[in-house]
């Protein structure tokens, strides 16, 4: 029997595990569940991610994109007269207003990283690039401690349930960047 050519299969097999633990949890991601997921043979899945860490790892870079969009959408770092905390306060806001469950999920991948060491370079790779666009705008420590800021932020949002403000967050963010 012929193999059938199937190029997007390794993308499918990438979006069923962002489902999955979107649905169920890390706990809930096994090659078969997502393999039932995409509609693809088990076989399938392992042929394109041998463990399930580089699965997770393909979720997790999927799933920054997300973020990244928002801040390429509004084009705000490249403006140098456009206000700093208004732009961050705004990015914040846009993308928690979005798919709740990509946001939890990017969490939950990103928190991953600290009991499976391979999707911390991913996660240290997305802060990095994020303080290195802030950095466009400010010092690299500003940048940094923008970046958590931020994150903290947003991971209070999702943790707590309650809603972004985004008026605190150009308050302690101008307190970050200052005068």
């Amino acid at each position: 029997m012929a193999r059938r050519h199937d190029p997007e299969r390794r993308q499918r097999i990438i979006d069923a595990a962002i489902r999955v633990v979107g649905e169920k949890g890390l706990a809930g991601l096994t090659h078969r569940s997502v393999a039932a997921r995409a509609d693809v043979p088990l076989g399938s899945t392992t042929y394109h991610f041998a463990t399930l860490d580089e699965l997770m790892v393909a979720a997790l870079r999927q799933a920054n994109e997300g973020f990244a969009k928002v801040i390429a959408s509004r084009g705000g770092l490249d403006d140098p007269d456009a206000d700093l905390v208004r732009e961050l306060a705004g990015w914040m806001g846009e993308w928690l207003a979005g798919d709740r469950t990509g946001v939890e999920l990017e969490y939950e991948l990103y928190l991953a990283a600290l009991r499976r060491p391979a999707l911390r370079p991913v996660a240290a790779e997305w802060a990095a690039d994020l303080a290195g666009l802030l950095a466009r705008r400010t010092d690299p420590v500003t940048a940094r401690a923008l970046v958590a800021l931020m994150d903290g932020i947003c991971l209070q949002v999702l943790l707590t349930g309650t809603p972004y403000d985004e008026e605190y967050a150009r308050e302690v963010l101008g307190r970050v960047i200052g005068p």
